[in-house]
């Protein structure tokens, strides 16, 4: 099988659009790549030949929401994986002490005394913390972390709700949280995080299973909850969110677009109004940082 790929550089800005539109066209080819810490974005085709890769790129291009960057360049993968040609697209990223690594990185980067680090294979798919609403949330986590000291942190209950990859969950035990939870009601992506997990020598380190909104908040109250999902998925589970958060607790909640932020902090202050609130974004995106009083 002859692999050729297709990669075309677009806006950055344009990443989400161009993805529901590949989304809604059903084209299981083609991909969008993004860097949130560069601010560059792609969409890369792979194909079985050259001649199916121009073709295809042909007539996705008069769709786009914008015009690319870029021309296309094609080239033969040959007999390497395709996850393989994601590697010119991921680099280790950084936030305080914790460090998102690519898995063919381990060796060569240096961590300095008191850093950590994840590492990541982007060809698991689900998120290498690059996605501007994982680096939100995992910047949020970073911070939280910081004032507290190893038995604080030992002491300390963290849920990621809606795991996906396990980026977060994993962040939070390499910071030092030895009690996590983690759920998602994709069962792949369970599976993934667990893979993740392996990958990094955590293997049992966070509890992880297949459920949702509805069926793995109700085990007790955790100091730090995280919520990378949707707006609409936050707002219609707001209450219940709520709930699981402890006494001087934090709920960081992302998968927020920019423009829907301030409605997100509305239909929350509706069910925690004297919970003080923040938020920040990052590109398109958004978070806010609710923090029950004690």
């Amino acid at each position: 099988m002859e692999l050729h790929e297709v990669k075309v550089e677009i806006p950055h800005g344009a990443a989400e659009a161009t993805d529901e539109l590949l989304l809604e066209l059903g084209e299981c080819n083609w991909s969008v790549l993004e860097d949130a810490i560069a601010k560059r974005a792609w969409i890369v085709g792979i194909f079985e030949g050259e001649e199916a890769a121009r073709a295809s790129w042909t007539g996705l291009k008069p769709s786009l929401p914008v015009p690319p960057l870029s021309d296309e360049t094609v080239r033969f993968l040959g007999n390497e994986d395709w996850r393989d040609s994601y590697k010119a697209h991921f680099k280790a990223s950084q936030f305080g002490p914790l460090h998102w690594v690519p898995i063919w990185e381990r060796d060569s980067h240096a961590l300095k005394p008191g850093e950590t680090a994840v590492y990541l294979d982007p060809g698991l798919a689900f998120g290498t913390g690059n996605h501007e609403t994982t680096r939100l949330c995992a910047e949020r986590l970073v911070t939280l972390a910081e004032p507290m000291n190893e038995a604080q942190k030992k002491a300390a209950y963290v849920i990621d709700a809606g795991c996906g990859s396990g980026i977060l969950a994993l962040s939070a035990v390499r910071l030092g949280f030895s009690r996590v939870f983690a759920f998602d009601n994709d069962t792949e992506a369970v599976r993934i995080s667990e893979e993740n997990a392996a990958l990094n020598g955590l293997s049992g380190a966070v509890r992880f299973e297949t459920g949702d909104l509805t069926t793995s908040l109700g085990e007790g109250t955790a100091q730090i909850v995280l919520a990378n999902i949707q707006a609409d998925v936050l707002m219609r589970f707001a209450d219940a969110l709520v709930r699981s958060v402890a006494p001087g607790g934090a709920l960081v909640l992302s998968g927020i677009l920019a423009h829907e932020n301030q409605q997100v902090r509305e239909a929350f202050a509706k069910v925690c109004p004297a919970w003080p609130v923040e938020h920040r974004v990052m590109g398109e995106w958004s978070d806010v940082l609710l923090r029950r009083p004690q």
